[in-house]
This record gives C-alpha cells, sequence and structure tokens, in this order.
C-alpha cells in the first residue's frame, strides 16, 4: 500500500499539498477555457493566472512581470542560460558556472560550447561551495553570465549566492542562480542578493509536476526559447499550462508562509540530524557527504564504504523505504555522481552514496524505521563483498 511507504527522496519530487489538487481540480473541470481568448470564461482564468504570478513573485521578493511561467526547472535554466547567451553574444561569449551544477546547466553550458561559447567550469571545495575569488578571477571583459546554483540538489550545501551577486554586479555581468532546491526551502530575495535571473520548480515544494518559473529582472533582454504565439511575454509561446500554474502559485503562497514556521523547519532539521546520528552510530566506514553547517535542512547525503549504493536502495525499495543515490536526473547511470567526484571522493566511494531528503511531511517513526533496517542491509551487503574483507 502507498500509504505504508517511507518517503525520503523529496529532492527528486514532493508530495503535492492537498490544498493545491483542490485548487488546479477547478482549472481542470469548470475553468477550462483557453486564457488567450477574449470572452468572460476566458479573461477570467486569466486574472487568476496573474494572482499566480504575484503568488511567484512574492516568495523571491520580485515583481508579478519579471516572472515567466515554464514547464519546469530544466527549461527555466535553459531559457536563462541560452537566452542570456544569444541575446549578448556580440558582446561576449564567456560563461562561468560551476562543476556541481544540476544537468539542466551543465548540459546547456556543453550545448553552447558546440556554437562556440567558452565555458569556465569552477571547482568546489571538499564541501561542494564553490570559489568565489576564483569567481572573480575568472571573470573577462567578454564574460556575460555567471550561472551557479542556490543549494546542491545531491549534498544540499548553500553555495555564497549574495557574494556571488555582489560581485556579477559590479563587474556588470549577468548573473543567474538554478535555485529548484531552495525555492520554498530558505528565504530568497532576488533584489537583496543581485540576482539577475533565479529558476524555480513547484514539485520540489509541493506543487505540481511539469509547472516552473524564470525570474528576469526588470530591463533585462533574453532571447525567446520557444516562438510561437505572445504568451508569456513573448518570451514563452504556447498555451499556458493553466491548472499547473494555478498550482504553483498556490505551492508559492504555502511555502511562502511554511518559511514563517519556525517550529516546521527545525523540526525537519531535528529528524535529519537523528538520522545522520543515528547513521553515524550504527554504521561503521560511513562519509558525510556537503558541508555540516552550510546545508539545506532537509538533506543528507552519506557514501557507505565497500558496497554500492544502487544495490542499498534495491533493498531499501523491498522494506518500502524511497531514497536515492543521487540526482534523478542521472538515474540509470553507470558512472558515479559528478558532484562527488568534484568533492575530490574517488570513484570507488562515491559509488557507495546514498541521498535521504525530508520534507515536512515526514515522520519521526519513519526515521526510526530506517534506522532499524538500514544497518541490517548494510550489513549483509557487506557481508557479500570482497572489498569489505579487505577493508575492515
Amino acid at each position: 500500500m502507498i500509504e505504508d511507504v517511507i518517503y525520503l527522496d523529496n529532492n527528486a519530487t514532493t508530495k503535492i499539498a492537498p490544498e493545491v489538487v483542490e485548487e488546479m481540480l477547478l482549472f481542470l473541470k469548470e475553468n477550462y477555457a483557453n486564457p488567450s481568448s477574449i470572452y468572460y470564461l476566458a479573461q477570467n482564468i486569466k486574472k487568476h493566472i496573474e494572482t499566480a504570478r504575484e503568488k511567484a513573485a512574492r516568495l523571491l521578493n520580485a515583481e508579478p512581470s519579471e516572472i515567466i511561467f515554464t514547464s519546469g526547472g530544466t527549461e527555466a535554466d535553459n531559457m536563462a542560460i541560452k537566452g542570456i547567451a544569444f541575446a549578448n553574444e556580440k558582446k561576449g561569449k564567456h560563461i562561468i558556472t560551476s562543476s556541481i551544477e544540476h544537468h539542466a546547466v551543465i548540459n546547456t553550458c556543453k550545448y553552447l560550447e558546440k556554437h562556440g561559447f567558452e565555458i569556465t567550469y569552477i571547482p568546489v571545495d571538499k564541501y561542494g561551495i564553490v570559489d568565489v575569488d576564483l569567481i572573480k578571477k575568472s571573470i573577462k571583459n567578454d564574460t556575460i553570465l555567471i550561472s551557479i546554483m542556490y543549494v546542491n540538489n545531491e549534498i544540499g550545501t548553500i553555495e555564497p549566492v549574495a557574494e556571488i551577486g555582489k560581485i556579477a554586479r559590479e563587474k556588470g555581468v549577468y548573473f543567474h542562480t538554478d535555485a529548484v532546491q531552495a525555492a520554498g526551502k530558505i528565504k530568497i530575495d532576488v533584489k537583496e542578493q543581485n540576482i539577475d535571473l533565479l529558476s524555480i520548480s513547484g514539485h520540489k515544494f509541493h506543487g505540481p509536476k511539469g509547472a516552473g518559473a524564470l525570474y528576469i529582472r526588470k530591463g533585462i533582454k533574453i532571447d525567446a526559447l520557444l516562438h510561437g504565439g505572445h504568451q508569456e511575454n513573448n518570451l514563452r509561446a504556447g498555451t499556458e499550462n493553466v491548472a499547473g500554474i494555478i498550482g504553483l502559485g498556490k505551492a508559492c503562497e504555502i511555502a511562502d508562509e511554511d518559511l514563517k514556521n519556525i517550529k516546521m523547519k527545525s523540526e525537519i532539521k531535528r529528524l535529519r540530524d537523528k538520522l545522520e546520528k543515528g547513521i553515524l552510530e550504527k554504521i561503521p566506514k560511513i562519509i558525510v557527504n556537503g558541508h555540516p553547517e552550510k546545508r539545506i535542512d532537509n538533506t543528507l547525503n552519506i557514501c557507505i564504504k565497500y558496497i554500492e549504493g544502487e544495490s542499498i536502495l534495491i533493498n531499501l525499495d523491498l522494506e518500502g523505504i524511497c531514497a536515492s543515490s543521487g540526482s534523478a536526473c542521472t538515474s540509470g547511470s553507470l558512472e558515479p555522481s559528478h558532484v562527488l567526484l568534484a568533492l575530490g571522493l574517488p570513484h570507488e566511494i562515491a559509488h557507495g552514496s546514498l541521498r535521504f531528503s525530508l520534507s515536512k511531511y515526514t515522520k519521526e517513526k519513519e526515521i526510526d524505521k530506517v534506522l532499524e533496517i538500514l544497518p541490517v542491509i548494510v550489513q549483509k551487503l557487506r557481508n557479500l563483498s570482497p572489498f569489505w574483507k579487505k577493508g575492515k
């Protein structure tokens, strides 16, 4: 039964909030008109889209006119990076990013390299934090964009976004941040942090899949990613995903309130810390990845030496526990996480990675169950591993 599943993979996706579903249903049943039409039924839906835009803007301390709705974080990242690149290629073709970005950013940058752009990949320290001084030194006369994620999706490390934004603004370089894992979890202020473009995705904070947004600071011109109609300020052609946008707006509204709920935030961190402490006490030869303090409250990434993460996940799944070995976008890949390799971990240890990510719906009894089952699974797999026999 789905009710019995222990879900600890909230960085991959979250349970959609009941209030979000309820609001979306209104726009899948009665309010089904195309918002581009001129009659009342359509224009009333258009008003609701604009209300959702206001809610998304409020979450980021942006202006509603600065929010463009997308199909999610990947599209928002592509729109931001390609949009700035092609709109400014006469000024320069140099872009700075990091070695631990989500593949939506890294693969977009690789695509641009094939079109004559130069990409500088900034390394990170053992905690996954980018070298801000190196970013500053890497800026050249033809640098047009810096794209550094807000929170890493695998290890939860929080990057020094405000510092990078300040440097970028001083140097006259656009700054984009992939905030998919930050939005709804920590306070974001695009004005105070000098952010020019920012990506979010609704399903990472209890909204629907297929709905996201790109913040574009007023006055910044980018090339459109999709061409067709005049929707979304001529930047995102196509009939709006009305129910998805309404759901995203509601999720932003709820998240904005949740950020003020100190008790809820501290409870998520307490359960994460309990899980981490319990694993370290019950299982030997564990490495905790990410910064011990500058880390999002819901994320725990570990490497369990001498066994592979995939084997652990299969055994956890048989017990009704959902976790991951890293990004959902690289599921099925035989290669270890590029993030963990960037931290300096060797291949054989990076292969033993396991990520638990909690949400406001996580219960203490679920953490207790994991701490009861995981050590048994690990010991069983280690007993079968020749590397364990040598290593211990």
